[in-house]
């Protein structure tokens, strides 16, 4: 078990720098800086605290287990001698060799860091246990120069020694002090794995202690040093570790390798099955877990296999005409997602008030159905493999990304001279057996599976500019598109313009991408394609062929700036230069009035519709006047993001009162017109519907009685500032008036509500300092209510201004 931190080090909220606010005297810079040094070196030693004490609990776990390793070893030996030995000496030296001096070198450090965590100050030093632990490295060298030998000898023990069968089948390892589960059950195999697990995960504790670690406190050159030898010794290692555990033998001596496996979902009967995919140097084979009883080894059932010479990806034009995959609606899996989170936010408050551990599991296993729900339903893209001697099967995937991934890994082995064959039962039974020992993605890709000290990801907005690209032969039409993971899976979140007949394209577009505990970001180059004979059956979509992919690893430390992180990504013989930056969802939905009060943004709508002398924003009307002439058959219109630099265009213009803004209106992408409005309604300096009335729309959204809802829900419009009441009114009919169009456009009223429930009603910073939660809450409670508030009034039959202040007021409530 790895170990456990529950420290949010990874949480955009805290990783960000905080600022002061108030209006109060602003300090002098000196003293600004003092003490915000302070603060952060105090946030760092606490950190420091959170991920030792983390570490700690893992390291008695760690004992434990050796311990279990251990326990058999001493009778074995007792035997050795005697008429009837279990195993030789010579067998017993082999499977447990350095055990005991891996054990005594982690008891020795446990034994003295302990107690310096106990009794924590902030004067406290431990670099140089690490330092010395790390110095012992050298023994768990011999420990993996020994480890496929001790794995093949136990393996043949196994087989010809009943006894040493059971023994290494059910090793009892002791549960920590503070856990109600007395022991838990493992077999030797995963505990002979341990060692080598614990030499990454001893290595990336180094790197957050390092991290959380003041460059003028004692330890830092210790740790520094002990990081350094950790890194030098897994990279020695990383070749050696066992490639046997990925192949498996045929019954005629060759070895058939394992090259790739992970979970798609199939497309079965017309209905959707999750299957663990296996790709073999020859075959592959499609397979589901099955349901065994407690106690017992899993093993996987067969379902379908495809010798890859038999294999053939069907072209858009060969590919028979099947009937359309049906899409699950958006607005299904935004609920499902916010039930997700909402669960989560639960899980944390149970976990914070120290709740019962069945409390806890209970609510763990309703978030894991919702997330098998989501990741069952998300996936749309096909994927279809044919078996030229007879059947066609397909799969959907989230991730074009993906997708290209197994074809190309597909595509590679069928390079080599491979043969046709049809395996026997017994032949596909040892292939099907073998499975769940090789396979190496363990767990189905939710975040209930995630262990505790596992990144939650970044919650918030990232901003990626993309640039440009380089290194292609000869001249296309080109275009980028970013994924992110969320929910346990990546989803497509933003598309760069079409450049055409070029070698080297300079896109220099920005995108605002909302992240759902994100720990990736992918990068696509495709070469669009215009020929419509290239339609995809399975969805109606022209194929476009991807150049090249990438992919990176969305560190906090580095995007979590106020500066842009400049990076290029290396594809196929392309290399694609971008930047970003990080904004957690706080900071972005933050209200900052202008200091100006000329232009439109930042200023409070009163003075606007005052100065303009007009009942709604000119911006408002002019931007949904072109939304609705020429976006409101759009896909996705308000939901996928504009060019942010055109948004900021504009922007300028609007707050210039530029003469030119009906021009450039009318030549602008309708998605960054659609961004212009949603970040207006985003900078007021309070919402719209206004910081006074925010806590009585929560708690009138909440009432059940649906009279006293509707009479409540009217009143607090009715005390709405007459300029905020016009506009909302005007913004409601418009938005009603794209849903009309949900066929064609894919906005349901729940997508638009989900979209401007927070922009519309989120508190400016000062009101909502009281109740900011955990970062990775990002559909806390209070976000669903201000969707939930916004979607009564979408779905409330018309609300006319003049009768809404003529009606009599028959419910009150204090506001």
């Amino acid at each position: 078990m790895p170990y456990i931190d529950e420290s949010p080090t990874m949480s955009p909220q805290l990783s960000a720098r905080g600022q002061e606010s108030g209006d109060g005297v602003s300090p002098t810079p000196t003293d600004g800086l003092n003490t915000g040094g302070e603060r952060d070196a105090g946030k760092g030693l606490e950190m420091r605290k959170l991920v030792l004490s983390g570490f700690l609990a893992s390291e008695e776990i760690y004992i434990n287990q050796l311990e279990a390793l251990l326990l058999p070893m001493k009778p074995l030996k007792a035997t050795a001698t005697t008429s009837q030995p279990v195993l030789t000496l010579q067998q017993i030296e082999t499977i447990f060799y350095k055990i005991q001096d891996i054990y005594e070198i982690h008891k020795e450090f446990y034994d003295n860091l302990c107690p310096k965590v106990q009794q924590w100050d902030s004067n406290i030093t431990m670099g140089h246990l690490f330092q010395k632990l790390a110095s012992q490295l050298g023994v768990y060298k011999a420990f993996v120069d020994n480890y496929k030998i001790a794995l093949e000898t136990a393996e043949k023990c196994s087989h010809s020694n009943n006894q040493f069968q059971k023994i290494s089948e059910e090793l009892k390892v002791k549960g920590p002090k503070d856990s109600k589960e007395s022991h838990t059950s493992v077999t030797m195999e995963a505990l002979l794995y341990k060692p080598i697990d614990r030499v990454t995960r001893s290595t990336l504790v180094l790197h957050d202690l390092l991290k959380h670690t003041p460059s003028d406190h004692p330890d830092y050159p210790l740790l520094q040093d002990a990081l350094r030898i950790s890194q030098n010794f897994l990279s020695s290692i990383n070749e050696d570790i066992d490639p046997r555990r990925t192949a498996v033998t045929t019954p005629k001596g060759e070895t058939r390798q394992l090259i790739k496996d992970g979970f798609l979902v199939e497309l079965s009967e017309g209905s959707r099955k999750l299957r663990h995919v296996f790709l073999f140097t020859d075959v592959l084979l499609c397979a589901k877990l099955k349901k065994t009883a407690v106690g017992k080894h899993q093993q996987y059932d067969c379902k379908w296999y495809v010798p890859l010479a038999d294999l053939v990806f069907p072209s858009p034009e060969e590919s028979e005409h099947c009937p359309q995959v049906h899409v699950i609606p958006d607005h299904e899996l935004e609920d499902m997602k916010m039930k997700i989170s909402a669960i989560k936010s639960e899980v944390q408050k149970e976990k914070a008030n120290k709740g019962q551990s069945r409390a806890i599991e209970r609510l763990k296993k309703k978030m894991f159905e919702n997330e098998f729900w989501l990741l069952l339903n998300s996936p749309a893209i096909p994927f279809r493999i044919h078996n030229r001697n007879g059947k066609s099967y397909l799969f959907l995937l989230s991730s074009d990304y993906e997708r290209s991934e197994w074809r190309e890994a597909i595509q590679k082995l069928q390079k080599k001279d491979l043969q046709a064959f049809v395996l026997s039962s017994v032949e596909l039974q040892v292939l099907t057996g073998s499975c769940f020992k090789l396979r190496t993605v363990h767990n189905i890709p939710v975040t209930s599976n995630k262990d505790d000290d596992e990144s939650p990801g970044l919650y918030g907005f990232l901003h990626v500019i993309v640039h440009s690209a380089k290194g292609f032969k000869q001249s296309a039409n080109l275009y980028c598109t970013l994924e992110v993971d969320s929910f346990g899976y990546f989803v497509s979140k933003a598309k760069t313009r079409v450049f055409r007949d070029t070698t080297e394209p300079q896109w220099n577009e920005e995108f605002e991408i909302e992240l759902e505990g994100s720990q990736s970001l992918r990068i696509l180059c495709y070469e669009k394609c215009y020929d419509k004979t290239k339609l995809n059956k399975d969805n109606n979509e022209i194929v476009d062929k991807i150049m090249g992919k990438g992919q990176i690893q969305l560190d906090p430390q580095a995007v979590q700036t106020k500066n842009w992180h400049m990076d290029v990504i290396e594809m196929n013989g392309i290399k694609v230069e971008f930047s970003m930056k990080f904004t957690s969802r706080d900071m972005s939905l933050k209200r900052t009035p202008s200091k100006k009060q000329t232009g439109v943004f930042g200023v409070k709508i009163s003075v606007v519709t005052k100065r303009e002398r007009s009942k709604v924003p000119y911006i408002v009307r002019q931007c949904i006047e072109e939304v609705e002439k020429r976006g409101i058959e759009e896909v996705g219109i308000y939901r996928i993001s504009g060019v942010a630099t055109d948004i900021q265009a504009l922007k300028a213009v609007f707050d210039a009162n530029n003469k030119d803004i009906l021009v450039m209106l009318s030549d602008m992408d309708i998605n960054a017109i659609a961004g212009t409005l949603k970040l207006y309604f985003r900078e007021l300096p309070e919402p719209l519907l206004t910081d006074r009335l925010y806590p009585a729309f929560m708690e009138g959204i909440a009432l059940s009685d649906p009279a006293a809802k509707e009479n409540c829900m009217m009143h607090l419009l009715r005390s709405l500032p007459d300029p905020n009441l016009i506009t909302f009114l005007f913004l409601l009919e418009h938005l009603k008036r794209v849903a009309e169009k949900e066929p064609i456009n894919k906005m349901s009223l729940h997508n638009l509500a989900t979209v401007f429930g927070p922009t519309l009603l989120r508190p400016s910073e000062g009101e909502s300092k009281g109740h900011l939660t955990l970062a990775s809450d990002i559909w806390s409670h209070d976000v669903m209510a201000q969707v939930q508030v916004l979607l009564y009034y979408l779905q409330h039959p018309p609300i006319s201004f003049t009768e809404l202040k003529r009606n009599t007021l028959y419910f009150s409530t204090d506001v």
